[in-house]
């Protein structure tokens, strides 16, 4: 802020040209994951192992452990689709699931 003003003038600051106004996303939803204090981390990460592609249970249980701890946790970030099969299947396993667009 000091680099802007001189002798108690301020100057007008550099205008800088802004050539993407995107969201900054390359995927089209997310599955979220609430906590909900009802399943145990092995159940969690079970489910995790069964329904989402490529889960590990190394990756899968430091998921749970988010979201015991923090509340939620994004769980995928893909397409549509996958997103909506995925948060299906979640919610079908017991799980309080929010896919976002």
């Amino acid at each position: 802020m000091l680099d802007l003003i001189v002798c108690g003038i301020v100057k007008d600051p550099e205008t800088l040209e802004i050539t993407d106004l995107g969201t900054g996303k390359d995927f089209e939803a997310e599955v979220v994951v609430y906590n909900c204090d009802c399943h145990t981390y092995q159940q969690v990460v079970s489910l995790f192992c069964q329904v989402i592609p490529g889960m590990t249970p190394k990756k899968a249980f430091e998921l749970a452990w988010q979201i015991d701890h923090h509340g939620s946790a994004i769980v995928f970030q893909g397409d549509i689709k996958n997103a909506d099969v995925i948060g299906k299947q979640l919610a079908a396993g017991g799980l309080r699931v929010e896919v976002r667009y």
